[in-house]
C-alpha cells in the first residue's frame, strides 16, 4: 500500500491496483513534492495526472495545495482504485477520466500548470516522445512537466516549444523536468 505522504491528506493510505500498475515510490514522491513545494507550483495549481495508475501523484498534489487535478488513466480497474482513493481521502477537485493518454489529450480544454507523466516502463520511448508533443497547447506559460521513466531509458526527445531541466536521478527512477521555452 503507498500512503499521501503530506498536506491535508497526509498519512493516509491510497490504493494500489495489484496489476501493471509501478507506483511512484513514497521516496520519489517525497522528493519530487519537495521541489515542486520549494518553487511555489502547488498553490492553486491545475494539475494533469497522465497514466494515473492509482492517482498517487494527482492526489498528493492537491493534499498539497492545487486546486484541481484531473486524473487520466485507460483502465477501468484503475479507474476504480482512483475513485475509491479521492473518496477515501477526501480531497476535493479531483477529476477522473477514463481514456488512453494520446486520444485525451488531442482535445486540449483548459490550461494547466503542472503535469505528471509517469506512463509504464514497459512503454516505447517513441510513445513517450509523441506524448511530450501532445501536451504543449495544453501549457500555461510558467507550465512544469514532470516526466518519470526508469533510469536506463533514454533522455526523451522534447518537443519545440519545451525547454528540459538537468534530470533528477532516484535510483531506478529518473525525472525529467521541462517547462515551456
Amino acid at each position: 500500500m503507498s500512503r499521501i505522504v503530506a498536506g491535508t491528506a497526509g498519512g493516509q493510505r491510497i490504493q494500489v491496483p495489484p496489476h501493471r500498475v509501478r507506483p511512484t515510490s513514497d521516496r520519489v514522491r517525497e522528493a519530487l513534492f519537495s521541489l515542486l513545494a520549494a518553487r511555489g507550483v502547488l498553490e492553486d495549481a491545475a494539475v494533469l495526472d497522465l497514466y494515473a495508475g492509482s492517482g498517487a501523484l494527482g492526489l498528493e498534489a492537491l493534499s498539497r495545495g492545487a486546486l484541481t487535478a484531473t486524473l487520466v488513466e485507460r483502465d477501468p480497474r484503475a479507474c476504480g482504485f482512483i475513485q475509491t482513493n479521492v473518496r477515501t481521502t477526501g480531497l476535493s477537485g479531483a477529476l477522473v477520466r477514463r481514456a488512453s493518454v494520446p486520444t485525451y489529450l488531442k482535445r486540449p480544454t483548459d490550461t494547466v500548470d503542472l503535469v505528471f507523466v509517469d506512463p509504464p516502463y514497459a512503454g516505447t520511448e517513441d510513445e513517450v516522445d509523441a506524448v511530450l508533443g501532445l501536451l504543449v497547447p495544453w501549457l500555461s506559460p510558467d507550465a512544469l512537466v514532470v516526466l518519470e521513466r526508469d533510469s536506463r531509458t533514454r533522455t526523451p526527445a522534447w518537443p519545440e516549444g519545451l525547454e528540459a531541466e538537468d534530470p533528477r536521478v532516484y535510483g531506478e527512477t529518473t525525472l525529467h523536468l521541462a517547462g515551456p521555452a
